[in-house]
């Protein structure tokens, strides 16, 4: 072959991957349309109609309708393209988006967290830092510096992260209101509904349904998601050209910022109490960042400029037009700008859009209170995951339902979409505030660029969104109440929640057992070594929990081979599989005590099944042989041993026989080819009554069973060998799983503050999902030891 036909046919094949690169991106830029941009797109339902309120909505004059839409222009360029499509989609964390990844990416690039379970192996997984991005090598800023060293600064950090995530959950219940409620409302126009609370009326009904059908999930419809906004964005953008056109071609110099001025001028005072109403515009824009891990920053791009953004400012334009020729047509703008002929369709595609839209935000809800939960800044909830799902989204059965109440309290309450617009936008207003701030605050930390680049990012988008917050100020009794009052209750209890759970962390940090007095007990401990595993739940990641000694106290018994398990969130999206479990040893070999961390991101789902005896096994088999191959590192030269990620190694999986038999009887001495003979060692009295148990609930019956047998192999130590078999054994016996259940209380000395806290902490972990649920712990095998708490 000459070098030209080599040539030609490397040039081929790159043209083939182009092509396939821009399939796949154009392929997610059309399904980011169905779920990131609803909302945006549907603000054209109400935005003029709450500018154009109050005492405005008289307006007789054109000037002021041109400088709305000046105003909508210019802040829809601003904040939604320059801010959020070209600057913030940057600020990933690891590909993911929202108040939580920035928050993640600054502990991860600084000692920010206030969880004190960190270890310097999780700075060892691959996705702890961004590639090229590491600030090992570069000397700590000055303001890093004094965030590291005051808790009060970092106290702050994690209540304006708070505060993000509560304003999350209010836009959850805000947005189907005022976009099920706006989209109704033409029917006053076709319909000739006078009954004022008709719409609302209706509207209730929709938002029932609507909430109701989250628990069935949205897979088998996902794929109608972009075609429905694509039919709306279509329909808008057709309807503004045409009332461009028709009734004022000249709405194009509304374009300059001039007619910002105009507006003021004409408005005075009350256009500035109206201000809020712009920022309508561009709510929806923080979903293009907070779920930007579904698609990725090309697409998100894409789909937004070449899209969202030219439809949306045409349709702006094309009312502005309309308004411009029919001022008395402001309250219901939008409607009575379509002309009769599309009146229905339209209205058919907006509802369709309205449930789409909902559906995307309420799934990004759950998805912030699951990522606050990961930090311990939320009660346990019952998180479903499900083939009925979209990947990667879950169903929250207790916050679908608060947000179903407050969607319909806000409803029924107000009625009308301006005083519902003023709550939807003050929650988004402090969603985009918060953002501003902490990606100021990356920029400086996390990208090392100057204080002047981070502090000019902060007072030019900042300044922004002041004044559009002094607007709302004086719409604070006129509806905006309804966020802050929420948020402050949600924050009270995630706040709580965090410093409940540090505070019962440091509590079993100071009173866990040294290791001394463990090795003085000799490799019994001083108890009856029972035969079968014990797995410890605790959220220690060193050392032994005082509910190991408390339950030896009152059982001076336990299991031939003990297993300390943690399972803990880092600060990284997700973790590598292979890199998820940390197993080391406690003490001498012949204890048989070991300790696992699980560690998982904020993002990933914890899932306890039988799947999880079965790899720690194979884990800690992995680890003994490891060990006793000198390849990782001596285990001995501390009390506690080395961690090893056992994964990584290219013999995992081979060390032990597992095979799956369904008619496999505990006990059974059949061992496979090659493979030594291990036998159960439970008595057979004890297999009687486990069967019997198992028969009573047939729920435990279809639970796989795994049967591990170890290899005839040769080993320079026998001791290896034994403890290979004993663990073999152990695991053939049956697991036991051995969990805290804790009553946290305040010291009798302590302030007012503090016993409210902890008493309501108390409360809530009384009442909510217990950590056995939480960890999926089969519950025939879940052993509880009561501790009391004196924080």
């Amino acid at each position: 072959m000459s070098s030209h036909d080599a040539d030609r046919e490397r040039g081929a094949s790159t043209l083939v991957g182009c092509k396939s690169q821009c399939k796949a991106l154009l392929f997610l830029a059309y399904q980011s349309l169905g779920f990131l941009f609803g909302d945006l797109s549907l603000s054209p339902l109400y935005v003029y109609q709450s500018i154009f309120s109050g005492r405005l909505k008289h307006v007789q004059n054109e000037d002021a309708i041109f400088g709305a839409f000046s105003l909508i222009f210019w802040t829809l360029s601003l904040i939604s393209l320059l801010k959020y499509a070209i600057i913030m989609l940057n600020a990933d964390d690891n590909g993911e988006g929202g108040t939580v990844a920035l928050y993640s990416h600054l502990c991860r690039n600084a000692k920010f967290c206030l969880l004190p379970n960190h270890q310097v192996s999780d700075e060892e997984l691959s996705t702890y830092h961004k590639p090229g991005c590491s600030n090992r090598n570069i000397p700590p800023s000055p303001l890093k510096r004094f965030i590291e060293k005051h808790k009060s600064t970092k106290t702050a950090l994690l209540i304006v992260v708070l505060l993000g995530a509560c304003m999350v959950i209010c836009v959850g219940a805000l947005m189907p209101a005022i976009s099920v409620l706006s989209s109704i409302e033409g029917l006053k126009i076709e319909a000739k509904i006078t009954n004022n609370s008709m719409v609302p009326l209706i509207s209730c009904v929709l938002l029932v349904g609507l909430f109701v059908m989250q628990h069935r999930g949205s897979q088998k419809v996902a794929f109608m998601f972009p075609p429905i906004i694509i039919l709306w964005l279509l329909s808008i953008f057709m309807v503004g050209i045409y009332n461009v056109i028709k009734w004022n071609p000249r709405v194009y110099r509304a374009l300059s910022p001039y007619y910002i001025y105009k507006f003021f001028s004409v408005t005075g005072k009350d256009g500035w109490t109206n201000l809020g109403g712009v920022f309508l515009c561009v709510t929806g824009t923080e979903a293009m960042f907070v779920d930007l891990g579904y698609y990725g920053q090309a697409p998100v791009r894409v789909a937004f400029c070449c899209v969202i953004y030219p439809c949306l400012v045409l349709q702006y334009m094309g009312q502005a037009a309309f308004l411009s020729k029919n001022l008395s047509a402001v309250p219901i703008s939008f409607y009575a700008s379509i002309p009769d002929i599309l009146f229905w369709p339209v209205f058919l595609v907006a509802a369709l859009a309205v449930i789409v839209a909902s559906q995307a935000v309420i799934s990004s809800t759950f998805s912030v209170v699951q990522q606050c939960h990961a930090f311990e800044c939320f009660p346990r909830v019952k998180a479903v995951h499900s083939r009925r799902w979209i990947h990667g989204q879950s169903y929250i059965p207790e916050i679908n339902w608060i947000l179903l109440i407050v969607s319909l309290a806000v409803t029924v309450g107000f009625g009308d979409t301006n005083h519902i617009g003023n709550a939807y936008g003050i929650a988004c207003l402090i969603v985009a505030f918060v953002t501003t701030w902490l990606t100021s605050l990356v920029i400086s930390l996390v990208w090392n660029r100057s204080l002047i680049a981070a502090l000019s990012f902060l007072l030019f988008f900042g300044s922004i969104e002041v004044l559009f917050l002094s607007s709302y100020c004086m719409k604070i009794q006129k509806g905006g109440w309804v966020p802050l009052m929420l948020s402050a209750v949600f924050m009270v209890v995630m706040y709580v929640w965090h410093y409940g759970s540090k505070k019962k962390y440091l509590f079993d940090m100071h009173n866990k057992v040294s290791m001394k007095s463990i090795l003085t007990l000799g490799p019994s401990l001083g108890i009856v070594r029972v035969p079968g595993m014990g797995l410890i739940y605790t959220e220690l990641a060193t050392g032994i929990p005082a509910s190991f000694t408390h339950f030896l106290s009152n059982l001076p018994a336990f299991y031939q081979v003990v297993v300390f398990v943690c399972v803990k969130t880092v600060p990284v999206p997700c973790v590598p599989h292979k890199e998820r479990y940390l197993i080391g040893r406690i003490g001498p070999k012949s204890y048989r005590l070991y300790r696992c961390i699980v560690r998982n991101g904020y993002k990933d789902v914890y899932s306890h099944e039988d799947d999880f005896e079965n790899d720690l096994v194979m884990s800690i088999a992995e680890f003994i042989q490891l060990e006793a191959e000198g390849c990782s590192g001596n285990l001995d030269a501390s009390v506690d041993g080395r961690m090893a990620v056992v994964r990584t190694s290219g013999k995992f999986g081979t060390r032990l026989l597992m095979s799956e038999s369904a008619g496999f009887e505990e006990g059974s001495t059949t061992s496979l080819p090659g493979a030594l003979t291990v036998t159960n060692s439970k008595s057979p009295t004890l297999k009687k009554l486990k069967s019997m148990y198992e028969q009573e609930s047939p729920e435990l019956n279809p639970r796989r069973r795994i049967r591990f047998e170890l290899l005839n192999t040769i080993y320079q130590d026998p001791r290896v060998k034994e403890e290979l078999m004993e663990l073999v054994e152990a695991k053939r016996t049956g697991a036991a799983y051995v969990i805290g259940h804790s009553h946290v209380k305040a010291k009798w000395n302590s302030s007012f503050v503090k016993k409210f806290a902890i008493n309501l902490y108390s409360f809530l972990r009384k009442n909510c999902r217990s950590p056995a649920v939480g960890l999926n712990i089969p519950q025939i095998c879940l052993i509880k030891v009561g501790m009391n708490y004196h924080v």
